[in-house]
């Protein structure tokens, strides 16, 4: 008899664009006041796997507050994006993110 083989799971690809969207969705959504924990995102975007995800939607996050789009919180106040540790939160900055053109 042969013994079946387990079957890899297929890990889902998940774009550069769609973690920026996530978190630009969802800080939107916290509104001015609000911020979002970066697991948020990534539960979002995988929820069965998420802490795999998380990496990607902190380095994100980063390139997004150098930008001004967001600004990320250490203990309620902004982080300098290039030096944060630890927990942190996400909120939309002063810059609003460009609309993509539908032609």
């Amino acid at each position: 008899m042969e013994q079946e083989q387990p079957r890899k799971k297929k890990r889902r690809r998940i774009s550069d664009e769609a973690v920026r969207d996530t978190i630009l969705q969802l800080c939107a959504a916290a509104g001015a006041t609000g911020a979002v924990d970066p697991g948020e995102v990534a539960r979002a975007l995988y929820p069965e796997a998420w802490q795999s995800l998380l990496p990607r939607v902190r380095l994100t996050a980063k390139k997004l507050a150098l930008s001004g789009y967001i600004l990320i919180l250490r203990k309620g106040k902004p982080a300098d994006p290039n030096e944060f540790k630890g927990v942190i939160k996400l909120r939309l900055g002063d810059i609003p993110f460009p609309e993509e053109e539908t032609p």
